[in-house]
């Protein structure tokens, strides 16, 4: 559920984007969106690709039935894309139309994702990656591999 509809409400063709991004990263790596991800901490799988994310640690998130057989420049774009679906604000999110042709061109990078909404502890009010963490961009990550 998009945060602008949990919190106010309002539904939108971003809120859809959200939810697409939520299904792509539950897909790439084989969890429920909700769920226990580490043993201290109750993170959702959006906190959780985010953390790899920013850690450049995303092959980490890959479902162990694709580990084989996974193109790991097309697996990072995915992830890439998904966060990109889940950012806190609908304004930040991509349309449809560029989401569809992020996933299908060879040649076009995605931008570089904002911490996406939901990112914090539960019971805890800090967030799990600092709004000042940057994270890599897509291409460094990809040369890193």
């Amino acid at each position: 559920m998009s945060p602008e509809y949990a919190l106010d409400g309002t539904f939108s063709v971003k809120s859809d984007v959200f939810s697409f991004g939520v299904v792509v990263l539950e897909i790439n790596s084989g969890k429920k969106n909700t769920g226990l991800y580490q043993s201290k901490q109750s993170l959702s799988l959006i906190n959780h690709a985010w953390r790899l994310w920013a850690e450049n640690k995303v092959l980490d998130l890959m479902d162990n039935n694709l580990d084989e057989s996974c193109n790991k420049s097309q697996f990072i774009k995915c992830v890439n894309v998904g966060l990109l679906c889940v950012q806190e604000d609908p304004v930040d999110r991509p349309t449809m139309s560029n989401v569809l042709n992020m996933l299908d061109s060879e040649i076009a990078i995605p931008p570089t994702p904002k911490q996406p909404a939901f990112v914090t502890r539960r019971g805890n009010s800090s967030t799990t990656a600092s709004s000042s963490t940057k994270p890599e961009t897509f291409s460094e990550i990809i040369k890193a591999r």
